[in-house]
């Protein structure tokens, strides 16, 4: 059996305020093709369909061709909710879309219920694991008090109890929206720490054939049965040198080894390269080495001193796209430490209000308890968020 696995359509993102639309437009035409081209048995979707939980009426409409064109060709669809998407606004209508092949997974409670389809080596049982808010859904799976890694043990545990009253060589997926110790992050996803772990070890997901991960948007191999498709486009800066694919994934029989004969990254369209210079201004209008990057989206930082007149007016005569402008000027001995924005960089929300708290206290951090109660807010914040969204 051939799988499809893709992840973060982000439908109805921009990239630095230029819409995405058109290109989003161009990977769904492209995935469609795969499909028939590669004769594709199944597609996985694995979570982040939307950007926002109320999309704009064009990501939707985009959302509703290419589920269209998916039903005709005949191939079924096994999608998800991610973190981004409002997974009671995804899954509208999911019992009647199930009849043309489409399997929408956003109801933790079918968790343990498979898309179960056939070819000439027997079964193979596909999971949704939509994503899992661990404060909203604990209880409903019975998970142990904790964070992302106690609900996906109690959902897996529902998976695995669910494969083992199958038939013997009954092989099995499991399509997942979750950060996974060993992914490499970007600056585009939206953080899902709780109280103060993101991460959840990738053995959680043993005893299945395949897992389908989304969330992170770089394309990543953890094991060679856990794997992130990525986003099909670039979301950030952070990404200009990711290599934007879908896994293309065979399954043969069952085995010891387990079932994947195959698996092979398909590179997805590109609509306009990524770039990031460096440099004083002068220098990066002047470097013949920077031609390349002539027509690329750029983002460019400024080494500088001092901060040149017209900056942006005068880099985008030479790149026409640049979209991002970064200050960064050249440190004297004297001069002051790094700025506001680089300390910042790479820190969480809840590092950064460690390091305000000791600050204030003149280089006192926190104990165990206190960074509990910060942990506990941040956390009582995204879930409140979280709750006011499924109650819209």
């Amino acid at each position: 059996m051939r799988l499809l696995h893709t992840s973060d359509w982000h439908l109805g993102r921009s990239f630095h305020r230029v819409g995405l639309l058109e290109a989003q437009a161009a990977f769904l035409d492209h995935l469609v093709a795969t499909v028939h081209a590669h004769r594709v048995d199944a597609v996985l979707v694995a979570g982040d369909v939307y950007d926002r939980a109320v999309p704009p009426l064009p990501a939707v409409e985009l959302f509703d061709a290419a589920l269209h064109r998916l039903a005709e060709a005949g191939v079924p669809t096994v999608m998800i909710s991610g973190n981004h998407d409002s997974a009671r606004r995804l899954g509208v209508g999911a019992g009647l879309i199930e009849r043309a092949g489409i399997h929408l997974r956003t109801d933790p409670a079918g968790i343990g219920t498979p898309v179960v389809l056939t070819d000439e080596h027997g079964d193979v049982a596909l999971y949704g694991l939509p994503y899992l808010e661990p404060a909203l859904v604990r209880e409903q799976l019975g998970a142990a008090k904790g964070g992302h890694e106690a609900v996906l043990a109690a959902a897996m545990d529902r998976v695995r109890a669910d494969l083992a009253d199958r038939p013997a060589g009954t092989r099995s997926v499991v399509l997942a929206h979750a950060f996974v110790a060993g992914g490499a992050p970007s600056d585009s996803e939206r953080d899902i720490t709780v109280g103060g772990v993101a991460a959840v070890p990738a053995g959680v997901f043993d005893g299945v054939d395949y897992v389908a991960l989304g969330h992170l948007h770089g394309s990543q191999t953890l094991t060679p049965r856990v794997r992130y498709s990525g986003s099909p486009l670039a979301y950030s800066f952070s990404e200009a040198d990711h290599r934007k694919t879908m896994w293309l994934v065979d399954l043969g029989p069952s085995g010891p080894d387990g079932a994947i004969t195959g698996a092979e990254r398909l590179d997805c369209p590109v609509p306009r390269p990524l770039a990031r210079i460096r440099g004083r201004l002068d220098d990066l209008l002047a470097d013949p080495a920077l031609a390349p990057h002539e027509q690329s989206w750029v983002e460019a930082t400024l080494t500088d001193p001092a901060r040149p007149a017209e900056p942006m007016a005068r880099l985008t005569e030479r790149f026409p796209h640049t979209l991002n402008l970064v200050f960064d000027p050249e440190r004297t001995e004297d001069g002051p430490d790094a700025s506001y924005a680089q300390r910042l960089r790479d820190r969480s929300d809840q590092q950064i209000a460690e390091d305000f708290v000791a600050h204030v206290r003149g280089g006192e951090g926190l104990d165990g308890p206190e960074r509990a109660v910060l942990y506990g807010a941040f956390d009582d914040v995204r879930v409140d968020s979280a709750e006011r969204e499924v109650g819209r």
